[in-house]
């Protein structure tokens, strides 16, 4: 079997875990460790894109560094290890990281599976045959910068039907599990990750629309233009693109696997206040 560690980059606290966890392990358990742990701990590492040919991802941290573990995991279940302050995707407290790991490792040695939940993932394509990596929490379209006089002219499409046009700095399409993200900090609602939907925000539009929620099988298409370039966003990676483009946002075929156990949405919701 193997493993993948992934630990918050410049956290101690997390490369000293990592370790312990490293060392619990079997011997005929291989581990990989990310290469910004891998330096703390002076040892061999591997780029985080190289993390699905392991057979579990263990992330470290926050919801920040659980996202950069999707980034590589691919169809591998994911074990988030909270050491955030709010930790929507983490479900494991740091004190039962070590004998959670443990079972999980044991359970999938005896039965050559690990119990996890899919949760889906967005991908956003462009007219001039370009794509970014998919997303856990959300595809942002916005203008060169935010702010009252720049953003960008955009018309909002759903299944081909116009929702909304107007000028704004962008346009958000959330997944269930992104909606306590950056889609909550533009005025979008909470869902219930078990929902199946999609949520489309404007984001401080001159004109807006209420916040969308639409089934998770729709095609959203977003015209940019009114500016000389854009980004379009997929969590925490921005790639540039040309205007005029439409870009069009779908779920992408290959979920995301969140181990279990997963954390507790409403006892999380808790920690906004």
């Amino acid at each position: 079997m193997r493993v993948g560690i992934v630990a918050q980059k410049g956290n101690s606290r997390a490369a000293v875990l990592a370790e312990r966890i490293r060392e619990t392990l079997p011997e005929e358990v291989t581990v990989r460790l990310d290469d910004a742990t891998a330096r703390h701990l002076d040892d061999e590492g591997h780029p985080v894109e190289q993390m699905d040919a392991c057979d579990l991802v263990v992330s470290i941290g926050g919801d920040g560094t659980f996202l950069f573990a999707a980034r590589g995991a691919g169809p591998t279940p994911i074990l988030g290890v909270n050491l955030g302050e709010v930790g929507f995707l983490n479900g494991v407290a740091p004190e039962d990281a070590v004998e959670t790991v443990e079972a999980v490792v044991a359970g999938y040695r005896e039965t050559d599976t690990i119990p996890s939940r899919d949760v889906p993932r967005l991908r956003a394509t462009g007219e001039g045959d370009w794509s970014v990596h998919p997303a856990l929490n959300e595809i942002v379209v916005q203008g060169p910068q935010r702010g009252h006089g720049n953003g960008l002219d955009y018309e909002v499409r759903v299944d081909d039907r116009v929702f909304t046009a107007g000028r704004g700095d962008g346009v958000l399409v959330s997944t269930p599990t992104g909606s306590t993200a950056y889609n909550l900090s533009e005025g979008g609602p909470l869902v219930h990750p078990d929902a199946d939907a999609l949520v489309i925000t404007e984001m401080c539009a001159a004109e807006s629309m209420p916040p969308l929620a639409v089934p998770s099988d729709s095609v959203v298409e977003i015209r940019a233009d009114g500016a000389a370039f854009g980004y379009v966003s997929s969590d925490s990676t921005r790639e540039r693109f040309e205007t005029p483009e439409t870009v069009t946002v779908r779920a992408d075929p290959d979920p995301t696997r969140i181990a279990e156990p997963s954390s507790d949405f409403f006892q999380a919701l808790g920690k906004l206040d």
